[in-house]
């Protein structure tokens, strides 16, 4: 017997009723979110064995933190944030398993050029960072630094600021939304 895809609209109230227990709305919107997983990973990525990793990361980390999603805000967004989070996770794992593929000898002749362009490339980042942080309005701007840059949890950060979870949740998700538009209007994705 098949599940029936869950509209994206009812994604919310499948998830709240998941978080209360009901085995068959978890089911249904797990089977749901799978191609909607595999399309937001083939964005960052184009290995087919790593997609697939990455949408077994996302299942799990969704199972994990079920708990923290708040029906009452929009549930692609937070989705996004997690698929987003894995798929670079994975990215990273995969860089760091080729890099120690290297030999040694390459690792010597290289480390030298590689250490400057990595500077140079960290620089140019860090700075292309800043600008879009700079477009950001300020309340934005505070909960990308202190949840994505000091690594601060939702609800640190709403103390720090002075602010409920819903509300730095919401601002979260305007900058994110706002600095996806710069970066599209830049010519990155």
């Amino acid at each position: 017997m098949s599940n029936p895809a869950v509209p994206r609209e009812q994604w919310p109230e499948y998830m709240a009723r998941a978080q209360a227990g009901d085995q068959q709305a978890y089911a249904r919107l797990l089977h749901t979110l799978v191609p909607v997983i595999r399309a937001l990973a083939r964005r960052q990525m184009d290995d087919e064995a790593l997609i697939e990793d990455v949408i077994q990361d996302v299942l799990l980390t969704l199972h994990r933190v079920r708990h923290t999603y708040d029906p009452g805000c929009p549930f692609l967004p937070w989705l996004m944030a997690i698929a987003q989070a894995r798929s670079v996770d994975a990215l990273r794992r995969q860089g760091r398993f080729a890099r120690r593929e290297v030999t040694e000898d390459e690792q010597v002749l290289n480390m030298a050029d590689s250490t400057q362009i990595k500077n140079a490339e960290q620089r140019e980042s860090r700075e292309e960072l800043y600008g879009f942080l700079s477009q950001l309005p300020s309340r934005q701007r505070q909960i990308v630094e202190s949840i994505h840059l000091q690594e601060m949890s939702l609800a640190e950060a709403a103390k720090e600021s002075n602010l409920s979870i819903s509300a730095v949740k919401s601002l979260l998700h305007r900058a994110l939304s706002n600095l996806r538009r710069y970066g599209a209007s830049h010519g990155k994705s």
